[in-house]
């Protein structure tokens, strides 16, 4: 059964089957721009499927086969105070908080703010006619939403710097070879391609896959020693779960886990 709810031209449909949700940019006669109502309803969004135990996978994705989303609304921009301006690094963040795996299934455009939050999810995956950009530096401004740290920590300085001093359009084999994208594929592959990944990342224990991420995220944000402190405490405390007792168990006896998160 399928549910769907309605934001500002963001669209969220759950799959209890599939125990997936998937979150739209849903403007695709406005290159599914994003506009600060829109921003401050993603990262609510993800509050809500954080706590929904039906979800297990989350997907991101814009509606139409142009684009990804081309950004932000550069009006409603100049409308906005500077202070606000500054915390909008928060709501992009949401899936890179989120417990749960996260895909970004990109094609078109994908630029500005759009990019933003495709490069705070867990997975990218591109059809090949996939752009990536951030157009920033043609308006006299720098990336605010995590755009520079986020690349300069994926693919390094010298990079980084060719793509948003310049103000560059990656295509997607080329952004593959950096390490922006996980995957690539041909367009007409991409619905399939997330679909198979999605269903790859629900057969794990929820829990494992949060732990996983929670331990992976955190190598980023501090030295080796303390990365793996953190990684060695949470793999003695997943020794302890009913998944981890069900995962041996099930491989002893040659059958599939059936892992509750518990």
């Amino acid at each position: 059964m399928t549910t769907t709810t309605q934001y500002d031209h963001i669209r969220v449909e759950k799959n209890r089957e599939t125990h997936t949700a998937t979150i739209l940019f849903d403007r695709p006669e406005k290159m599914n721009y994003i506009s600060m109502l829109a921003r401050k309803q993603f990262a609510e969004i993800f509050e809500e499927l954080n706590d929904d135990e039906g979800v297990r996978v989350i997907i991101v994705k814009g509606e139409g086969d142009k684009c990804f989303s081309a950004g932000g609304s550069i009006p409603q921009f100049m409308e906005t105070h500077p202070e606000e301006l500054s915390r909008l690094r928060v709501n992009v963040a949401a899936p890179e908080r989120s417990p749960k795996p996260v895909i970004a299934q990109l094609q078109g455009y994908t630029f500005g703010v759009g990019f933003e939050i495709a490069m705070a999810c867990d997975f990218r995956i591109a059809a090949d006619d996939t752009l990536l950009g951030l157009p920033e530096m043609n308006l006299g401004m720098i990336p605010g939403s995590g755009g520079t740290q986020r690349v300069a920590r994926a693919v390094g300085l010298t990079r980084a710097k060719d793509m948003i001093m310049r103000a560059r359009r990656i295509p997607a084999e080329e952004a593959y070879q950096w390490g922006l994208i996980t995957k690539v594929v041909a367009k007409e592959e991409l619905d399939n391609e997330v679909d198979q990944l999605a269903a790859e990342l629900v057969r794990f224990s929820p829990l494992a896959q949060r732990v996983c991420k929670e331990v992976l995220n955190a190598a980023e944000e501090g030295p080796l020693s303390t990365g793996l402190e953190i990684e060695g405490r949470a793999y003695g405390m997943l020794r302890c779960t009913d998944d981890f007792k069900e995962g041996v168990d099930a491989f002893v006896e040659k059958r599939k886990p059936n892992f509750t998160g518990k």
